[in-house]
Order: structure tokens, then C-alpha cells, then sequence
């Protein structure tokens, strides 16, 4: 079962998708599909939600979404660099004009000193804008509750950059 939180942000996406005829793309690594779950777990979620990526290895990054080797071997899966690339890999892999990425480390183990369990980037990419991104420090929250709070945070970035495109009910442009 999703989170009822989670489904009401998920809501908002798309019904303000829908009135500026924009559609999303995901790409999740811990997180596993939880941000396209939430949307598509909602009836008639087709005509907005495009496409999802789980990319849960590095390969997959890169095969998947183009994240370059560079970035995984010198910055790690676990950086706003990653998350960025992702994000951008998502949005040119689709039809979507906003996809989103979520890479981080949700545990319980796998953290280090500086990469602590927690530790996630989510980032936000829009067609002719650019990307965003946001660093959470979830510490002290068990697996499923960093899992959640990633989603979330993602579903919220959408959010914001939708409300960026103006409203026109029409298909979308892309």
C-alpha cells in the first residue's frame, strides 16, 4: 500500500500535468520505482506519466539514462552530480517534458563518514530550464521512512517546476 501523503502529492502532479499538457519521466535508484508507483497507482495516470527508469547499479545509470562513467567513478552514484545527470538522462530518453532522479543511500547499511546513511539528491530536469537539485539529510530514519521522504521531496521538485509552465489543458508539445 502507498502512503496516503505520498498519493496526494503524486495527485497534485498530475492534475497540473494535465492542465499545461506536460508529461513526466522518473528515474529512481533508492527509491526502486516508489515516485512512478505513487503516480501510476492513480486510475488514468497514462496521459501524463510517460516512462520510469529503476537504475539501482551504476551500470544501469549509465547503460539506462547516460550517466558518465567519470561521475560514477570520481563522484559516486551518491551526488548531486549523479542526480543531475539522471535526471537529464531521464528527460532525454522520453517524451517527458520534467522527469525527476533520486539517488541516495537509504540503508541500513552502506553509509560511510561521508556519505552517511541518508543521504540522498534528488534532482529535476525540464525541457529549456535548468536542472535542479536538492540535497536531503535523513538521518536517523529507518529505511522505508528515507525511501518516503525521497519521494516525496521529488514529487514536490515536479511540483514547482510544473507550476513554471504555463497552463493550456492542450496535448503535450514535447
Amino acid at each position: 500500500m502507498i502512503d496516503e501523503s505520498l498519493l496526494v502529492l503524486a495527485t497534485d502532479v498530475l492534475e497540473k500535468c494535465r492542465a499545461r499538457g506536460i508529461m513526466v519521466a522518473a528515474a529512481e535508484s533508492c527509491t526502486g520505482g516508489l515516485v512512478c508507483a505513487a503516480l501510476t497507482a492513480i486510475a488514468g495516470s497514462s496521459d501524463v506519466v510517460d516512462r520510469g527508469f529503476v537504475t539501482y547499479s551504476n551500470d544501469a545509470k549509465h547503460d539506462m539514462l547516460g550517466v558518465s562513467r567519470d561521475i560514477l567513478k570520481q563522484l559516486g552514484a551518491v551526488s548531486p552530480e549523479c542526480a543531475v545527470a539522471m535526471a537529464e538522462g531521464a528527460l532525454s530518453r522520453s517524451k517527458a517534458r520534467i522527469a525527476c532522479s533520486i539517488t541516495g543511500i537509504a540503508g541500513p547499511g552502506g553509509g560511510s563518514p561521508d556519505k552517511p546513511v541518508g543521504l540522498v539528491y534528488v534532482a529535476c530536469a525540464a525541457r529549456d530550464r535548468p536542472t535542479q537539485h536538492q540535497r536531503l539529510l535523513l538521518t536517523g530514519r529507518d529505511r522505508a521512512q528515507v525511501r518516503l521522504e525521497s519521494a516525496k521531496a521529488a514529487l514536490r521538485m515536479i511540483v514547482d517546476q510544473i507550476d513554471l509552465f504555463p497552463a493550456t489543458g492542450a496535448g503535450d508539445p514535447a
